[in-house]
């Protein structure tokens, strides 16, 4: 798909022999790009559990410019504004967009070219992205502490579907429950499903969204009201970042701007602010 005269950019679908260098691309900057670095390496470029497309904007040299996934999840990395402003001509063509998500300032100007042909804002929330690397301060032991089976499945489910509810407004559980339970097996088969379990009830729990050398997404981070208050949350965080820094250099997550206890819970724990993120979620 050229992109006129003016821009000379072009936007197409990514293959799977361009891995390398669109991995490449997005090692830049990883902690911005590290859903989609770890997208692609768990599924490639071309899949189906992507639940969206990759595309990649080149300019008249052939270098590329920008790399997005648009559909359920709609992100981008650009160097340009006319990348950006490319690729949200091709998002306005996508029907199955649940979420737009980005830095602040370029979500602002994705959604100014995206708004006036592409599907209507539902909600927005701004969110602080953090980034925990060694090193860690170790807080006392945790016993329990493991990755998550099949047969905790039914305890992390309905704790996973509030937090989405809380955020978007959807319940998955309602809204598409086989495609969210599968999502849920998944990343139980794939060892990124942490919890600690007693007598029978979930007192925390911690979803490792994506996992790449450099650095690993953390999401879905959960205390039981009922152990809240005694450390709990600071001593599974701190043995879970322990473990996976182990294998990464660092990790990252995002918090709802207005949740200020969790602000100074992962600042406690050794979090740095990284950088503004905005989700718009989209009917």
């Amino acid at each position: 798909m050229s992109m006129g005269t003016a821009s000379q950019l072009s936007i197409r679908p990514l293959i799977c022999e361009q891995t390398a260098e669109v991995l490449a691309f997005l090692s830049v900057r990883p902690i911005h790009t590290v859903v989609l670095s770890g997208l692609i390496r768990d599924n490639g470029l071309v899949n189906d559990l992507n639940r969206g497309t990759f595309y990649g904007c080149r300019n008249r040299h052939g270098q590329l410019e920008g790399v997005a996934l648009i559909g359920h999840v709609t992100l981008m990395e650009t160097t340009t504004a006319s990348a950006l402003e490319a690729f949200a001509e091709v998002a306005q063509k996508c029907l199955t967009t649940h979420l737009l998500m980005g830095e602040k300032e370029r979500i602002e100007e994705f959604w100014n070219s995206y708004s006036d042909g592409g599907q209507q804002m539902r909600r927005a929330c701004r969110e602080l992205l953090f980034e925990l690397r060694c090193p860690i301060e170790v807080q006392d032991e945790i016993s329990g502490l493991r990755l998550g089976t099949l047969e905790d499945l039914d305890l992390v489910m309905p704790v996973q579907a509030q937090m989405a509810l809380d955020e978007s407004g959807v319940d998955p559980m309602v809204k598409d429950p086989s495609g969210f339970r599968q999502r849920c097996v998944r990343r139980i088969a794939q060892s990124r499903t942490w919890v600690v379990v007693e007598g029978g009830k979930l007192i925390f729990k911690a979803e490792v969204i994506s996992d790449t050398p450099e650095v690993s997404y953390l999401e879905g981070i959960w205390v039981n009201p009922i152990a809240r208050g005694e450390h709990v949350g600071l001593r599974c965080l701190s043995k879970l970042a322990r473990n996976l820094l182990s294998h990464t250099l660092s990790l990252c997550l995002l918090v709802n701007e207005e949740n200020r206890d969790a602000h100074h819970f992962y600042r406690k724990a050794g979090c740095k602010l990284r950088g503004i993120y905005d989700t718009i979620f989209v009917e």
